[in-house]
């Protein structure tokens, strides 16, 4: 009884003292006062992304340097413009089975001569006639492996064939009739290109690792590891090479040059805040380019670099939001912006030419869901693709959009010219168009 009592007086003490003003059992009552808005400092700042014409009017005149030459090996990533000025008339369709995540990843044809190869959803390897007729296909995969349905990328020297793909697997192939030579497992899968050169590939994995592997054997020769991400962007990487030097991209925006015959690093340059390294997942580079002197490349990060290849300094940054892989050709850089505007820039100074809106003949409804996904330049015209399955032709001359072709209904792929032939690539075939 005495203890209820006591805990009584207890409760009526404490909220005596907390509801008198004048109490000192609290600390005296204060307003907070409001911050000068003026004191804060944003950290992350989101440039303003271009989204309108720039000297709509000037007429862009290229003069008659023309690429005859598919370059299968092509160690400068650049197509330049090539001999393609055709009636887009559909001429014929490579079909396989279906790709289960083809819109998430950006598998490319491999050439051999006249025929292309190709890959399934089960990771059946497809060769093709230029007739479309079946040439031989052949599957290395377990039936566990089959399905995770892996995603394949290729290179191709002389009679072999190098495989690797989604599920940290690659092979190389007698390209001639598909007969296994060797097959190796890595310890992450891979997501790049693949390079050759003389007698090894290259190729990086997800853990932003570049390997060296030699061709004969498959075996590693050396490897440099690069800052790692937490979050896998299915965006595919890239690099480059010049005179024995390579030169590739991780996830998180770094460019990386490396002495092959070596395997030493010469020079990093980071391109992003190391402070907003874990937001990299949402980032999302064009491929490297190359002159031979200078390396070239954009993101979606509203940045267009200029580099320095001897150095790995900047030459110039301008504020370009694409994550296309861009063309060189002469003296001028094209791209085309997530927004869906053609953009021409002087390579030297970085300096915008113009800018038009290639997307206008959209309605704004359907324009702002568009996504453009790649292009190529041809004699008259730049050719390109949408994720909604349709092929713009915009005169470069002009950059207006001339006419729109619709492949599909759904994301196609960046085109391809091949025995001057536009080529595009949906989940179930190869279009190609004359």
């Amino acid at each position: 009884m005495n203890k209820i009592i006591i805990f009584i007086i207890y409760i009526i003490l404490i909220i005596g003292c907390s509801l008198n003003k004048n109490s000192k059992f609290w600390t005296t009552a204060k307003n907070i006062p409001k911050e000068n808005n003026n004191n804060y400092k944003e950290v992350f700042i989101e440039e303003e992304v271009l989204a309108k014409e720039l000297n709509a009017n000037i007429s862009v005149n290229l003069g008659n340097n023309i690429n005859d030459n598919f370059n299968i090996k092509n160690y400068f990533n650049n197509d330049g413009r090539l001999n393609y000025d055709g009636e887009l008339k559909k001429s014929s369709k490579f079909k396989f089975s279906k790709i289960k995540n083809f819109y998430h990843f950006e598998p490319t044809i491999s050439f051999n001569n006249e025929n292309l190869i190709f890959f399934d959803n089960k990771g059946s390897i497809l060769q093709f006639n230029e007739e479309s007729k079946l040439i031989w296909k052949r599957n290395f995969y377990s039936k566990s492996e089959k399905k995770h349905k892996p995603i394949l990328q290729f290179a191709n020297d002389k009679n072999i064939l190098i495989v690797a793909d989604s599920i940290a697997k690659y092979y190389s192939l007698n390209i001639n009739n598909g007969d296994l030579i060797w097959s190796k497992n890595n310890l992450a899968p891979f997501n790049s290109q693949i390079k050759i050169y003389q007698d090894k590939f290259f190729i990086i994995d997800f853990s932003n690792t570049l390997r060296c592997f030699s061709i004969k054997s498959g075996d590693e020769l050396w490897n440099i590891k690069t800052e790692n991400s937490l979050i896998r962007s299915p965006k595919k990487l890239s690099m480059v090479i010049v005179d024995g030097l390579l030169y590739f991209n991780n996830s998180v925006g770094d460019i990386s040059a490396v002495n092959i015959e070596q395997g030493e690093l010469m020079w990093q340059l980071p391109t992003q805040n190391s402070l907003i390294y874990e937001s990299a997942f949402s980032l999302e580079t064009s491929d490297i380019i190359t002159d031979g002197n200078t390396l070239f490349f954009s993101n979606n990060k509203n940045q267009f670099f200029s580099i320095d290849l001897e150095t790995g300094s900047f030459n110039w940054k301008n504020k370009v939001n694409s994550n296309l892989r861009p063309s060189l050709v002469e003296d001028y850089l094209f791209t085309v912006s997530s927004e869906g505007y053609l953009i021409v820039i002087e390579k030297n100074s970085g300096n915008i030419i113009r800018m038009t809106d290639v997307f206008r003949n959209f309605k704004k409804k359907k324009r702002d869901k568009i996504k453009p996904i790649g292009f190529i330049v041809g004699i008259n015209n730049i050719y390109l693709t949408t994720d909604n399955g349709r092929l713009l032709v915009i005169d470069i001359k002009t950059g207006r959009t001339n006419s729109i072709l619709k492949i599909a209904n759904q994301k196609i792929s960046r085109p391809l010219i091949f025995n001057k032939n536009l080529l595009v690539i949906k989940d179930n075939a190869i279009i190609k168009l004359d």
